[in-house]
């Protein structure tokens, strides 16, 4: 049974009469073939002349809302267009643009031509943009304005970077993608592809060495389904409208929210926000009548500052999906009380995402918990052999191959794609454990984990602890050198408002101590006003590990 008639088969009963064991272990993969993720989330939903795709919020009191038929036609003729450019099968083409309607347009015309989409954080520096551009060899990059300049140069610089293809109109050294899609024909017969061809390179975010290209096939979209599904409740649902603050540069973006919504024939709210304004976010959500949302963890923290919203605005919410972090308790409390709603955690990455998840329609929502392994993934634990390790214990979650979710491998990096693996598990370097019930906990990074006098110790516990005092907003934990300990744990901490001072930092040692143990209490507190984030929002303990290094180091 294909995926998506499977789920619909479950959704049409639920949830009273579901159970989690009956969707896990009645799932089974049958991917189609042809399968294409351009004519999939456009092209058979484009008979209905007024079914809504997008909603695009200008900023500025103004929307602008496409079709799936106007979708459709759009990426026609850019596919058209990009085939005048010389774009063919497999090859590159760079997408460095936010949340704006052009973007789904872009993916949707090349995934057409069966060439491979790279897709760009908008707020990438001009060293970021080189490597992914050279590396990946990307023939166009499609952006904006505000990128024109360093696309530009760096067309000049690559050699295989032959078009600058420039959103709203067009700039001498540049061709507009407007004029581009007006004069192009309107017919186009999309290229047959398969699951396991080649559709989208999405790059890491390079937090330990150099990012890697992460190359999935069509397939990705399809194994994204059920892990999409469970964290909103066992979506879709009629009347649902999706909406993410998250860029659609990353996989969070585009495979969590904007290509599942719209594989299932529903809206997508876009807006593009230079910084997260959590006020702002809670307008958006009341103005649209926004059902379901993904928040990236960070952006959720700053929303927690926000009073009494439910008193300020009318949200239509129904479902709270937020996966990158552990959120602890804490978060899980404000969102029942302030929102009334749970929050589903879902766990994933680049290579392999959304393969664990909570989803309180149908399982007991456990705090701290990542959830249970999603309808069609097996994940376990496992040590540095590749055996699956008991219940309790604490090691690397592995995912087992092959998996419609997983990467095709690393983009020109095969000696990287093998370390990945053990055997037929892929390695996600994320320690975690696995109770009695199959929910697994969190642990942290394998590079994340302090070792401080023969105990290793991982962050997310202490963080999440941190976080429970009142005037704590986000906190950070990383092992400093010691010369007897090896290491100790130090605390970076991000307050609510005011300065800390040796009072509150004394406060918080105790808070640790008093609820995780004597050797898991940080020894030092570093008030801060701000952590070093990754594009995608996640505290980046690396920078913060490096800098207490060299702090040691100097005499």
């Amino acid at each position: 049974m294909a995926p998506d008639d499977f789920w619909a088969s479950l959704t049409s009963r639920m949830p009273r009469r579901l159970d989690y064991e009956t969707l896990y272990e009645g799932f089974s993969w049958d991917l189609p073939r042809p399968y294409n993720i351009g004519t999939d989330v456009c092209d058979r939903h484009a008979w209905e002349p007024g079914r809504l795709a997008l909603i695009h919020d200008r900023g500025d009191g103004t929307a602008e809302k496409w079709t799936f038929r106007e979708l459709k036609l759009a990426s026609d003729r850019f596919a058209n267009a990009l085939r005048g450019l010389g774009v063919e099968r497999g090859d590159r083409v760079a997408v460095l643009l936010s949340q704006t309607p052009q973007l789904p347009v872009a993916h949707i015309a090349v995934y057409k031509l069966g060439a491979v989409t790279v897709p760009l954080f908008a707020l990438f520096g001009e060293d970021a943009l080189r490597f992914r551009l050279s590396d990946s060899g990307a023939r166009v990059i499609v952006t904006d304005e505000e990128h024109f300049e360093v696309a530009a140069s760096l067309r000049e610089e690559l050699e295989e970077l032959e078009h600058v293809v420039l959103t709203g109109g067009g700039r001498a050294g540049a061709l507009g993608f407007d004029d581009l899609v007006r004069e192009a024909s309107p017919f186009f017969r999309p290229v047959e592809t398969g699951p396991d061809d080649p559709a989208i390179i999405i790059y890491t975010s390079g937090t330990t060495g150099s990012p890697k290209g992460a190359l999935h096939g069509h397939r990705i979209l399809l194994g994204h389904l059920p892990g999409v599904s469970l964290p909103h409740d066992l979506a879709p649902r009629r009347g649902d409208l999706f909406w993410t603050p998250a860029d659609w540069a990353w996989i969070g973006g585009l495979f969590d929210v904007l290509f599942p919504a719209l594989h299932w024939g529903l809206p997508v709210l876009s807006c593009r926000m230079r910084r997260f304004d959590p006020e702002r976010a809670f307008d958006l959500m009341e103005r649209w009548g926004v059902r379901n949302v993904f928040l990236p963890p960070t952006a959720l923290k700053m929303m927690r500052a926000v009073g009494s919203p439910r008193s300020r605005w009318r949200l239509e919410l129904e479902t709270l999906a937020c996966g990158g972090e552990p959120l602890g308790e804490e978060s899980l409390a404000w969102a029942r009380e302030e929102l009334g709603l749970p929050i589903n955690e879902f766990y994933g990455q680049t290579e392999c995402n959304l393969v664990l998840s909570n989803c309180s329609a149908i399982m007991p929502i456990k705090p701290g918990s990542m959830g249970r392994p999603v309808p069609g993934h097996r994940v376990a634990i496992i040590d540095a052999e590749g055996r699956e390790l008991p219940p309790g214990e604490v090691g690397e979650v592995a995912v087992l191959r092959p998996d419609p979710v997983m990467m095709l491998g690393y983009w020109n990096n095969e000696r990287a794609t093998e370390a990945k693996f053990v055997g037929d598990w892929l390695r996600t370097g994320d320690l975690a454990a696995r109770d009695g019930e199959g929910y697994f906990r969190f642990v942290g990074r394998d590079d994340d984990v302090i070792t401080s006098s023969g105990y290793r110790i991982g962050p997310a516990e202490i963080e999440e602890t941190l976080v429970k005092h009142p005037r704590v907003l986000m906190a950070a934990a990383v092992g400093r050198p010691d010369p007897v300990r090896g290491e100790v744990v130090k605390a970076f901490v991000v307050l609510r408002e005011g300065e800390g001072d040796e009072a509150l930092a004394e406060e918080l040692k105790e808070l640790v101590r008093r609820r995780l143990g004597a050797h898991e209490y940080p020894r030092e507190v570093e008030f801060v006003p701000e952590l070093p984030l990754t594009a995608t929002g996640k505290i980046r303990r690396n920078v913060l590990r490096a800098r207490e290094r060299e702090r040691v180091r100097r005499p």
